[in-house]
């Protein structure tokens, strides 16, 4: 009776750990540092981004933003010009998307209405669609910033540690579309 005892015990114990490792496992999954890196999809190009929880929205270093019409709905065109973090290279592309909308950002510069695009970017091994403003981030470190509204579906931010992930998406990657709530 008591070897089965012991036994039983053991076995607890033993689901007991290998649970709260499951568990520790899947939470450190969701918990990125201040600095990642992502790569900007479907374009394939790995880049530096900061995440910062004093920026409510997300910014893409971008340059010549030109708003056009098509098909009687608001475009936006605009170059992104960065270094990838793959290669080394200087590397460059220019986009078309739907304005999604346009927000006005406030700072000790000024203020300054910015247009706002879906864009896919490559978190771990997740597809993330977010919200991005377009602006010319060319005298700043990170061409990428990560606002609340994006962290909120990555998970946790520790500030203490930086590339905590690797951005590892394939075309089976699981993709989290933005929602129109957020």
């Amino acid at each position: 009776m008591q070897k089965t005892l012991v036994i039983l015990i053991s076995l607890f114990l033993l689901c007991s750990t290998s649970q709260a490792m499951a568990r520790k496992s899947e939470e450190s999954k969701n918990v990125f540092g201040w600095v990642e890196r992502t790569t900007l999809m479907p374009w394939g190009v790995k880049l530096k981004a900061k995440l910062d929880s004093g920026a409510l929205t997300s910014s893409l270093h971008a340059t010549d933003v030109e708003i056009f019409e098509k098909d009687g709905d608001k475009w936006v065109r605009f170059t992104v010009n960065v270094k990838d973090q793959a290669t080394g290279k200087k590397v460059s592309k220019t986009f078309e998307k739907p304005r999604y909308r346009r927000v006005l950002i406030r700072g000790a510069g000024g203020e300054d209405r910015r247009p706002v695009v879906l864009m896919q970017l490559c978190m771990g091994d997740t597809i993330y669609e977010e919200q991005f403003t377009l602006n010319d981030r060319s005298d700043m470190i990170y061409p990428v910033l990560l606002g609340r509204r994006t962290l909120a579906h990555l998970g946790y931010l520790d500030v203490t540690e930086t590339f905590l992930h690797e951005p590892e998406c394939t075309d089976k990657s699981p993709i989290k579309r933005h929602k129109e709530e957020d």
